[in-house]
């Protein structure tokens, strides 16, 4: 509590001077593709979001790993609070990139393979949190929740591989991928400045969550104690 007390404030300043420099420079000095036009700022932010949705999937994951093997305590805790902020990158992503399929395919969705697994990710993001408000007992909750985590990682390298492992519509990979990005550099940038703030970000609201729950916990703790005296 106190390490992260100290450092909340410089990672949620960090958090907002890479956002804003990389907002501005998507919107402004980036130029527009010379096939897809203004459409392709959308990336800007489809682009960040849905890496870092997958990030916080796997980080869910290995914090899941180290709650079930060793259970220690804020490894769970870290591991229920990520649930619903890799939710909301994987909604951004979605709702982005049906923004961005509409013009480029013509359609709002496809049943596209990398289209799907998002959902699929969406979907175990919603199942882990409804796992956790269905159980009252936390540590039941956390072993049961914790599984689901752990077999569900195996969506993440489908997500990953999905776009040369089938025939899809979605671009295969541009920036993570073997050899050089194949991205200009002048959009290049702004778009790895974007990734990097949307990640602190994600640092700014785990701590920030991981510090509630642990006094919601602790609240929890104290009332049992006080009923059981």
């Amino acid at each position: 509590m106190a390490l992260s007390n100290a450092l909340q404030p410089w990672v949620w300043a960090a958090a907002a001077v890479l956002l804003a420099v990389g907002t501005y420079w998507s919107l402004f000095v980036a130029p527009a593709d010379y096939q897809q036009g203004e459409t392709v700022r959308i990336m800007f932010i489809h682009v960040p979001a849905a890496w870092t949705a997958v990030m916080v999937y796997s980080f869910m994951a290995l914090a899941s790993a180290v709650a079930l093997i060793w259970r220690h305590p804020l490894a769970d805790v870290a591991a229920k609070v990520a649930a619903p902020i890799g939710a909301c990158f994987t909604f951004l992503a979605l709702v982005t990139g049906s923004l961005w399929g509409k013009p480029m395919w013509g359609a709002w969705w496809v049943w596209d393979a990398r289209l799907t697994s998002v959902l699929v990710l969406f979907l175990l993001y919603l199942a882990y949190m409804a796992i956790w408000r269905a159980i009252d007992e936390p540590h039941k909750a956390g072993r049961i929740a914790a599984i689901l985590a752990l077999a569900g990682f195996i969506n993440v390298p489908i997500i990953k591989f999905s776009v040369e492992w089938w025939n899809t519509l979605h671009q295969p990979a541009s920036v993570l991928r073997f050899g050089a990005p194949t991205v200009d550099p002048s959009m290049l940038w702004p778009l790895l400045i974007m990734a990097l703030g949307y990640t602190v970000l994600f640092a700014a609201l785990q701590t920030t969550a991981m510090r509630g729950e642990i006094l919601k916990r602790r609240i929890r703790a104290m009332r049992i104690a006080q009923l059981e005296s």
